[in-house]
Order: structure tokens, then sequence, then C-alpha cells
């Protein structure tokens, strides 16, 4: 038995929590589960995004990546970059029929996509 559950949260560090959580909201269809002043949660279908206001600027770094799981990444990494994101990397294949990609949201925080059909849909639900 592992003493681990699997990945639960990513959280990215905003400076204006309203304006993040409405663009959130957009990107990923969906309105947030917990809504107070101090953080922001989002329930996308099992896995918490969840905003943090900014005390003070933060670095953006850009050496851990979470990746969204998605069917059709082109469709997504377009409908991102429609909706205000910055491109980061293309779509991509990186290796059998594993795609990858990454845009950056308006604070400069990378969100991952990934098509990987190695993992059935609802495996993780």
């Amino acid at each position: 038995m592992s003493l681990y559950l699997g990945l639960r949260t990513t959280i990215y560090m905003v400076p204006d929590l309203g304006q993040a959580k409405q663009w959130y909201a957009t990107l990923f269809e969906t309105q947030p589960y917990f809504d107070e002043p101090f953080y922001v949660g989002f329930n996308i279908r099992g896995y918490e995004l969840g905003l943090l206001p900014e005390e003070e600027p933060v670095e953006r770094g850009e050496n851990v990546l979470t990746y969204w799981g998605v069917d059709d990444i082109q469709r997504v990494y377009i409908h991102m970059i429609r909706n205000g994101a910055t491109p980061r990397k293309p779509p991509s294949n990186v290796g059998g029929e594993i795609e990858v990609a990454t845009v950056k949201d308006p604070w400069g925080n990378v969100i991952g996509l990934i098509y990987n059909p190695h993992f059935a849909r609802d495996e993780f639900r």
C-alpha cells in the first residue's frame, strides 16, 4: 500500500484574485466551489486548481510544470490563447502518441496540457 494518494492540488499565485478568478472560470468553463478573499478553489474533474493572492510580487519559476489532461490538445491550446493565455510551447509529440504544450496565464504562471492515451479518460475520477 502506498503512502501517497496522488496529486490533488495545483496553486497559482496571482496579484488580482478577482480578475484571476474570472479568467480561470472562463478558461476552465466552471465556477469556483470555494471563493474567499484568501483563496479561490476550482474542482477540475476531481483535481483542485487553487488561486492565492500575492501578498507581494513573486518570482515566476518555470522549474515545476503541472499538466492538465485533455482529449484534444490543439483545440484546448487554441481555446486558452483565444482567452488571453500567452503561447509558451505549442503542442508537440514527446514520444509515442503523447503530446504536451504549455501557455502562460496573464500573470506569468505556466499552465501545461497533456494528451496521453495511456491514461483512461476517467481513470482517476
